[in-house]
């Protein structure tokens, strides 16, 4: 089934066109018959003969958005002028950028935020050093760090090719908590360099916040980290995923009425998030989890594409030992949770779960399944995508999050903290909103990130890793 047109592949078509009645209908005729989708039509300039007009069209794809310029070009009375891709026009130049926060007008301003002022507090600091969190960013600056080589669903692209997500990364971390985050893009793909580099540059930052790093690897680089570093590691794919999509299935079993230590669920993507998923589902209680890989189910004695995580997963999952591919692993499934490809799940799958089945694909940007055949056979449906309900995005989770560490000053992230942010998103959804096509709130919900930030900040002063204690309110940065 076609992707919808969407604003990630949003094009602006300046064309001059015929003055003639009629004209701008043919030429929106066009762009509609051709699958795009129209949204905003300004008037640049008119004369008695022509007249000129921007157009921005939402697309499918880059191919989808020329097809659509060529009927365009095509067809008569119509002169296509320029085209812009809007997605590139906002790249230019970077998304982000450092600003001050205090004003330099005059030599006392200088001679305080620099030399010879700033000596005072370099002494301080040097005298103790938990002083760099009050005097300095460091109380509110996270680190965004990747080598490039998971990154989104495009793969190993390297660490240029990665930037411009970790600019975006930075942006929703400014934007949604007041955190100021910095992109750090590694030219190594060596577990030792990352970890030694990220300790290394670690004392300029409250946290860590890994990013689109491959499995096995981003397991091994978090472990060590979070040993060596005396600042919280988070791994965004792993967590953060796994945070969000505990919040959406809390309230997906509320509307069920399934208690969560009874189902049975399905994990489709044992890489980072997949993983972290399953562990998050272990530790509310949930036993009965299956996870499948390319090369099937993972039980007990399995040795196909097997790592020393996927090892642990086959051990602590899947308790009858089920061998076989999805189709065999689906059967009877109360929940599906997709962290993998398009079309891992069919609907013969769908029709073979238990009954009110509970259906999260989340692979971008074409899930498992597609909503729009899937959704007369589930009682409850989620991707990744914003163009549907239930979009289960990690926006929702790791800008309160890291707000909530900063502000408690925690050592690192526990369980309990990620449990706890998890229960918090969910609880922004109402008794009296909770309905099939809203489980999750939107990433636009101002009420999220401080929910999160209080629910962290008490969770790590409840199991001891916080060294402030923090009022809980969040006030100043929202």
């Amino acid at each position: 089934m076609a992707i919808a047109p969407s604003a990630s592949y949003s094009l602006t078509v300046r064309l001059e066109i015929r003055q003639r009645p009629g004209m701008l209908g043919r030429v929106t005729s066009t762009i509609g018959a051709a699958g795009g989708d129209i949204g905003a039509v300004d008037l640049v300039q008119t004369t008695r003969e022509r007249v000129v007009r921007d157009i921005t069209i939402n697309a499918r794809d880059s191919e989808h958005g020329q097809e659509i310029v060529n009927r365009l070009r095509a067809l008569g009375g119509v002169r296509v002028i320029n085209v812009s891709d809007r997605t590139f026009l906002m790249h230019l130049g970077g998304k982000i950028e450092v600003r001050n926060k205090v004003p330099i007008r005059t030599r006392d301003d200088l001679s305080m935020a620099y030399t010879p002022g700033v000596a005072r507090i370099c002494l301080a600091i040097r005298e103790d050093r938990q002083r760099a969190f009050a005097l300095t960013i460091k109380q509110n600056s996270v680190a965004v760090v990747t080598d490039g080589s998971a990154v989104l669903g495009l793969g190993d692209i390297g660490p240029e090719a990665a930037l411009p997500v970790m600019e975006g990364k930075a942006m929703l971390f400014k934007e949604f908590a007041g955190v100021d985050a910095f992109p750090i893009c590694l030219a190594t793909k060596d577990p030792d360099k990352i970890v030694e580099t990220i300790k290394l540059i670690a004392p300029a930052f409250g946290g860590i916040n890994l990013e689109d790093i491959s499995a096995p690897r981003c397991f091994e680089v978090e472990e060590r980290l979070r040993k060596e570093l005396e600042i919280p590691v988070f791994h965004d794919d792993q967590h953060g995923t796994a945070v969000v999509v505990l919040a959406a299935l809390l309230n997906a079993l509320r509307l069920v009425w399934k208690d969560p230590k009874k189902i049975k669920v399905v994990v489709s993507g044992v890489g980072a998030a997949g993983t972290a998923t399953i562990k998050i589902l272990l530790s509310m209680g949930i036993r009965q989890i299956i996870g499948v890989d390319e090369h099937g189910t993972l039980f007990r004695g399995r040795e196909a594409g097997m790592d020393f995580m996927k090892r642990w997963v086959a051990e602590a999952t899947n308790p009858r030992n089920l061998r076989g591919n999805m189709s065999d692993a689906i059967q009877g499934a109360d929940v599906f949770i997709g962290l993998s490809v398009p079309g891992a799940l069919t609907v013969k799958d769908v029709r073979s779960m238990a009954k009110r089945p509970i259906v999260f694909a989340m692979a971008n940007p074409v899930p498992e399944i597609q909503p729009e055949v899937a959704i007369r056979h589930v009682a409850v449906m989620a991707t990744g995508r914003s163009d549907y309900p239930n979009q289960i995005n990690n926006v929702l989770c790791f800008p309160g999050f890291f707000r909530g560490v900063l502000d408690c000053r925690a050592r690192l992230v526990n369980d309990e903290m990620k449990i706890a942010a998890a229960r918090a998103i969910a609880g922004c959804v109402q008794p009296d909103e909770l309905t099939a096509e809203y489980i999750i709130p939107s990433v636009f919900n101002k009420k999220v990130a401080p929910a999160v930030a209080r629910a962290v900040a008490r969770a790590a002063q409840q199991t001891g890793v916080a060294r402030r204690r923090h009022r809980l309110e969040i006030p100043a940065h929202f």
